[in-house]
């Protein structure tokens, strides 16, 4: 692996129209410019205004001068959603909550509603609407604490954080809806692996290590930086995700993971590589919910979908760093 250029999905189905919902996320619009230079009609649905959330904006002008994208503003909590899925090929079904650290405490309530809640809705009007296939993504999140070995999909799920909790859930509750007679829509639920790259959420370690090393801010580390991730460059992960709207109708449950098994300490040392500067770390406490390994085993995926990633972890973080390297940052030495 080495170039951090858009792979050909692998097996690539050939979709005429299709839903993105979160498709103002990081995933989510990196997912909807791939789909669009197929050809293929995207709806996509988010509820954050771009005018009030920067993040929602910038990924949204990603798909600017893109033919046949179609975007609604709406809350699927509340929002008729059938609408959306008239003539659908597919549904890929990226909105929710992400990260451990807020999930714990009052706001949980927000990620049951947004990662359970939603995707019941979703998935009874899918089958109203008999879409075919749905794309749900969960997270390698569900494992938990592993013994640093690689996660296969039919290991136990620990998960260790509410966040976790409600992944697992969210992809039961669309398998368990898959499983009925009388449900015309099949179910591959993701598991992603750390997906980093450009756009990147800014809470994310690789964005963070990038940006202090670029402004030379101060950068926390939580824990001595010995954690292994998993980490999986967004293009690979948007391969992976088109691929599976054509995967065999009892694929279930894939693992995505870019087979970097790089520690947070690597990712600092390949940020300080690729900027020439050093950076200064700030460490602190290990936080609840975080895990000391999360490793994918492929096999399953690469022989379900013929999938295997492309970028490696130093090429990925390099096409991160030059999106992250505008005029605001100082030139690199």
């Amino acid at each position: 692996m080495s170039e951090a250029t858009a792979p050909a999905p692998a097996a690539a189905p050939k979709l005429r129209r299709v839903v993105v919902t979160g498709a103002a996320g990081f995933i989510g619009s990196h997912l909807a410019a791939a789909l669009l230079r197929t050809g293929t009609t995207v709806i996509g649905v988010d509820r954050r205004d771009p005018a009030k959330d920067p993040g929602a904006a910038a990924n949204l002008s990603a798909l600017g001068g893109l033919r046949g994208y179609i975007h609604i503003q709406a809350d699927l909590l509340g929002c008729a959603i059938d609408p959306f899925l008239i003539e659908a090929d597919a549904i890929f079904h990226l909105a929710g909550i992400p990260g451990v650290r807020p999930s714990w405490g009052p706001q949980f309530s927000e990620y049951v509603q947004s990662n359970i809640l939603v995707t019941q809705r979703i998935m009874d009007a899918a089958t109203r609407m008999r879409v075919p296939r749905m794309v749900v993504a969960s997270s390698s999140s569900v494992y938990g604490p592993t013994n640093g070995g690689p996660s296969l999909e039919s290991d136990h799920p620990r998960p260790a954080s509410p966040y976790a909790v409600t992944k697992l859930a969210e992809e039961q509750l669309c398998l368990a809806h898959a499983a009925r007679g009388d449900c015309p829509t099949s179910v591959v639920a993701l598991r992603y692996f750390t997906v980093y790259g450009p756009r990147q959420r800014p809470d994310m370690f690789t964005h963070r290590a990038l940006t202090a090393a670029l402004t030379g801010q101060p950068l926390r580390l939580y824990g001595d930086g010995h954690q292994r991730r998993d980490f999986t460059y967004v293009n690979d992960a948007v391969a992976a995700t088109i691929a599976a709207a054509g995967a065999p109708d009892d694929a279930g449950i894939l693992n995505v993971g870019g087979g970097s098994g790089a520690s947070l300490i690597d990712v600092i040392n390949i940020a300080q590589s690729l900027t020439g500067r050093e950076i200064q770390v700030q460490q602190g406490h290990v936080r609840n919910g975080d895990v000391l390994v999360t490793r994918a085993d492929p096999r399953r995926i690469h022989q379900v979908l013929g999938w295997q990633p492309a970028v490696d972890l130093h090429a990925g973080m390099r096409a991160q760093m030059q999106s992250l390297a505008q005029p605001a940052y100082p030139a690199a030495a």
